[in-house]
């Protein structure tokens, strides 16, 4: 009699166990990974800073990400190379760290053509050789769908990442492609095709998920797991599988039963609305992303009323998309890929929410560095235990490789997870770099120093000890602690602990 593969795993003591059963990275789970070649689901999120249930955040109403949280591992110091879209995306997906001279550069990973090179250009390049079939819905590089577009928003039929997919495509709407669907609003209309006193930054329609486009994203993702389950029957081809959400970015727009979760009068405003003290110029930035792109008069904007209305709009628009991953996350239940298939959720930025009185990102500030991150993987051992050491976008890359028993390319500016995964306790990095407004900025344990090119004072220091929500510089009270960090910045190359 024939025994499937499925079976044959089962009976080994590999297969058949779902989450209540999980324990990551013993040395069955090992082995269970390098016999059974998981499935990869990367979902992005655009703008998502750690306010969420599972952050702490007991306002946030995020039942899914809260749930997945328990389910795996939550880091709760998670850094990103570059505050704003592209080159924090470009560095994730290359596993190159940028430099002062690339920080804004890296606009998107182009599609100029070129051979194909002995070593791998982006992460979803190393899965496509290396035998896996892989899909890419919604935004993962910089273009919302995965493709260039000229100016006036018609297509080129080139592929964003190239070499990467061997699927690329992301549902219209009543949009069309590309930047008119990743600004939408209800109705098929968008930003870019409104006049400038018709773009409001939210809007709670009275409409279905569908009626916003990443509830079609959400739908999309949907079948084509149900495609790749059949697929990887009958072929035994694992799947990398990319999912990017546009929300929670400007606007912040959502249905309406989203909005109903909050009370407006109750959302708490932030805890560091003020300016800094004693900062360099370039840190700080005068919200152009809200004020110059929306009808919203900047006055306005510092009143409660109406920071309370955009924090409820952010806050809507978190919620939806919490719901649109929760539908992605239980067909993976629902078609028993969970038991092999590593997850992970990555926002590509935070965001100031009026923080140190900006809306916003691209500054070196921890509102706009620190990020959404959480993994997880079959058999996870510790599950639901956050980790609390430092670590970096840059990190996913070389993690994915070793738990898929892929040859990691030489070169990679992060270091593997694996240790964090197994053990939620270990101290993870001595320091995370990133690049914003100018400034090159470390966080470690206690400390967050920035070292500007020009202006006055060349060097900001946090204490996060006795500053958590970083309100004062005090770079020129502690000459010792910024000697000491220096050379550390400087050097640019952190080690896990």
């Amino acid at each position: 009699m024939k025994i499937s593969r499925r079976r044959l795993l089962q009976l080994l003591g590999f297969g058949g166990l779902g989450f209540g059963g999980m324990q990551l990275m013993s040395l069955s789970a090992e082995a269970f990974l390098k016999q059974t070649p998981p499935n990869v689901v990367f979902i992005a999120v655009d703008d998502l800073r750690p306010q969420l249930g599972c952050y702490g955040e007991t306002y946030m109403v995020t039942p899914n990400l809260d749930r997945f949280a328990r389910q795996g591992r939550l880091f709760r110091r998670h850094y990103v190379q570059v505050p704003i879209c592209s080159p924090s995306r470009h560095a994730l997906l290359t596993g190159l760290r940028p430099d002062e001279n690339t920080q804004f550069n890296a606009r998107a990973l182009k599609t100029l053509p070129r051979e194909i090179a002995e070593q791998p250009h982006t992460m979803p390049e190393l899965f496509k050789r290396s035998g896996y079939y892989t899909v890419s819905i919604g935004k993962i590089g910089h273009q919302p769908d995965g493709h260039t577009y000229n100016y006036d928003g018609s297509g080129d039929g080139q592929v964003e990442i190239p070499f990467a997919w061997d699927e690329v495509g992301t549902p219209a709407g009543q949009w069309g492609y590309g930047w008119a669907a990743f600004f939408a609003y209800a109705n098929g209309r968008s930003r870019p095709n409104l006049p400038q006193e018709e773009r409001s930054p939210t809007e709670a329609a009275d409409v279905s998920d569908t009626g916003y486009p990443d509830g079609l994203i959400a739908a999309a993702a949907v079948a084509k797991l149900q495609q790749l389950k059949q697929q990887r029957q009958d072929t035994e081809q694992p799947f990398f599988l990319a999912v990017g959400f546009y929300k929670p970015h400007l606007p912040f727009c959502a249905p309406k039963r989203y909005w109903d979760l909050y009370d407006r009068d109750r959302i708490p405003l932030s805890p560091a609305s003020a300016k800094p003290a004693n900062i360099n110029p370039r840190s700080w930035h005068d919200s152009r992303e809200l004020y110059r792109r929306y009808w919203i008069d900047p006055a306005a904007a510092n009143t409660e009323a109406q920071q309370r209305k955009l924090r409820h709009g952010y806050f809507a628009a978190v919620s939806y998309i919490d719901a649109q991953i929760g539908k992605v996350l239980r067909t993976l239940d629902a078609l028993r890929l969970s038991q092999n298939t590593i997850v992970v959720i990555w926002g590509d930025h935070g965001w100031h929410l009026n923080d140190h009185a900006m809306w916003g990102k691209v500054t070196s500030y921890e509102w706009a560095t620190r990020s959404v991150f959480m993994m997880r993987v079959p058999r996870m051992r510790k599950r639901g235990r956050a980790a609390n050491g430092i670590v970096e976008s840059l990190d996913l890359y070389p993690t994915l490789a070793e738990l898929c028993q892929l040859e990691v390319p030489p070169g990679l500016g992060g270091t593997s997870l694996v240790p964090l995964l197994k053990n939620p306790s270990h101290p993870g990095k001595d320091g995370a770099f990133s690049y914003g407004r100018g400034g090159k900025t470390m966080r470690t344990d206690r400390y967050r120093i920035v070292r500007y090119a020009d202006g006055e004072p060349l060097i900001e220091l946090y204490d996060h000890q006795t500053d958590p929500y970083e309100k004062k510089n005090i770079a020129s009270e502690r000459p010792d602690i910024v000697e000491q960090l220096l050379p550390q910045l400087e050097a640019d190359t952190p080690t896990l602990l």
